[in-house]
């Protein structure tokens, strides 16, 4: 077999193809657009139809026939995968916070930066016990009590441990944001 008589093979294969198209556009359409209720998605689900066509052209089941069963089966289909993007994308969309949010979010970007690096320093001050208790009451929301039975301590203990910590904390934070004392003789 030459390269030419492959060629002309799936020239009449498009060929062929494009008369299928032709023949049975129109129905196809008319069931997209009675799925979807929108012009723009029936034509999109009309192409995926028809691709599926191409891409499954040796193992379509023809009924009496004709493609068009196939074709319709098919289109169906495509319509319910379109619709449950489509809803996945909403709810995608709805779970994203609002320009609003994104706004004052954006506004306080450098400042949350610089609170985030001096709240590193403040933990890092702490030992690993109370490194774990304040971890355990501040960022995921346990209480004393809870916190304290996990890391095998009294509540009072870990009330006053969790107390002192802060007060780490809070001084590592002021001295942070203190400004360096100038040098005795320095007149800048």
């Amino acid at each position: 077999m030459t390269a030419g008589c492959g060629n002309e093979a799936f020239k009449a294969r498009v060929t062929l193809f494009g008369l299928l198209f032709d023949r049975h556009r129109d129905r196809v359409f008319r069931h997209a657009y009675r799925l979807s209720g929108q012009r723009h998605d029936a034509e999109d689900i009309l192409s995926m139809a028809f691709l599926e066509l191409w891409r499954r052209r040796l193992k379509v089941r023809l009924v009496d026939g004709s493609v068009l069963p196939w074709l319709l089966v098919t289109t169906t289909n495509v319509a319910r995968n379109s619709k449950r993007a489509a809803f996945r994308y909403r709810r995608l969309l709805d779970s994203l916070p609002r320009g609003d949010e994104i706004a004052n979010a954006s506004d306080d970007f450098f400042l949350q930066a610089e609170m985030d690096r001096d709240a590193a320093k403040a933990l890092a001050t702490l030992n690993k016990e109370d490194l774990q208790l304040v971890s355990l009451v501040v960022f995921e929301e346990y209480t004393v009590a809870a916190a304290a039975a996990v890391l095998g301590l009294t509540p009072a203990a870990a009330k006053s441990r969790l107390h002192r910590a802060r007060q780490r904390m809070k001084t590592a934070i002021n001295g942070a944001l203190q400004p360096a004392p100038a040098l005795e003789g320095d007149r800048s």
